[in-house]
Parts: C-alpha cells; structure tokens; sequence
C-alpha cells in the first residue's frame, strides 16, 4: 500500500469552514486575522471550484457566518451537533465532489468543532487538512493542543498559503494569477510561532 503523504487536488478536495459566527467575534483569540484568513481561502474555493461547506451552530443564538467573508458559492448547514460531519453534508458532497478524498478544513473553535470533525472524518478515512492559521479556541492553549491532537490522529497541520499553492500545483495554471491574489498580502500575526507572540503595536497602546 502507497504511503498516505497528504497531497492535494482540486478534484478530489473540499473546503469546510467551521462556524466563523458573528458572536464568537469578541471571544476567540486572533478572530479578526482568522477572519481575514479564512476570507482568502473561500475566494480561492470559489476561484478553483472546489465545494465549500459552511456549517453554523445554532445560528439562532450565535448569529450566521460574519459579513467578511464570502460563502454565497458555498452551501451553508445550520446545526447543533459541535461536528460538521452531519448526514446532510455528506449526502450534499456525493454530489459536489463524488471522489471527495480531502478536506480543506478551518474555523473555530479549534479545541472543538474543528477538532471533532477531523476526528469524524478522520475515522471515514477522508484526509484532513486543518488550515492552522485560518482556524483559533478562545484560548490559545485549546488551540495549540487541538491541531496537536489532530496531527496525533493523522490530520494534516497546513497553512492557507501552502494549501492553496498545492492545490494550484504550476504556475502555469489558468487560475494562478487569481488564486495568487488572495495571498500576495503576507498574512496577519497569530501567535502560532514564537517570534509571533510579542505584542502588536496596537496591543502595547
């Protein structure tokens, strides 16, 4: 059996973004970067055609996916359940993407139901790549130890910026230059490595 290494394909691939809720706003840690984050990888879903889920917990009480982003190409499921792994979802992505053999995966909270959806899909046998900069915990501590946990379970720990030039592949590409767009703007700090975590000029003031 060919070792599983965790390669990319657009074909094969679908993108889920977890519960980015305009309540969470004030409490998850680095919100607004993993907004700004997770806003370039749903440019690029919808640029290179590969689904997106968006999922909504309880959008009653917690609100719907924020303003900022963009998941109009997307299909949207309001749930209770802290995984995305619904039966609904997967009966929509036996359509969307009938060879489906990774999912991009990002949002919040990390610790939660990002870490419990890789675990479901994880146990289907679908890769799991958690885009760690495009996902946050109210605390950074659940964060950290989640994509740990995940990497534990064989998820694939990523980046936006190194998914997407996967997913590309050449930069011969149709959509490169497009897809190149959404990340030409180094993105923002998050306390993810050690030179990350000195206070921000705003957070000094």
């Amino acid at each position: 059996m060919a070792k599983q290494i965790g390669k990319l394909d657009a074909k094969t691939t679908a993108f889920f973004c977890c519960d980015i809720q305009e309540k969470f706003r004030p409490m998850i840690k680095y919100f607004e970067e993993i907004v700004n984050m997770a806003g370039r990888l749903c440019r690029a879903s919808k640029i290179l055609n590969v689904p997106l889920v968006v999922t909504q917990q309880y959008p009653k009480g917690l609100g719907n996916t924020v303003a900022e982003i963009d998941v109009s190409h997307g299909t949207t499921f309001d749930k209770t359940r802290f995984s995305m792994s619904l039966p609904e979802v997967h009966k929509h992505l036996k359509e969307a993407c009938p060879n489906l053999k990774s999912v991009v995966l990002f949002g919040v909270e990390a610790h939660v139901c990002v870490q419990q959806t890789a675990l479901d899909l994880l146990e289907m046998n679908v890769e799991v790549h958690v885009a760690v900069d495009a996902s946050s915990s109210r605390s950074n501590a659940d964060r950290k130890f989640a994509f740990d946990r995940i990497r534990q379970a064989g998820g694939y720990i990523t980046t936006c910026e190194s998914v997407l030039f996967m997913l590309v592949q050449d930069s011969t590409h149709p959509h490169f230059k497009d897809v190149q767009k959404c990340i030409l703007e180094q993105g923002p700090l998050q306390g993810l490595v050690f030179n990350d975590m000195e206070p921000r000029a705003e957070e000094k003031s």
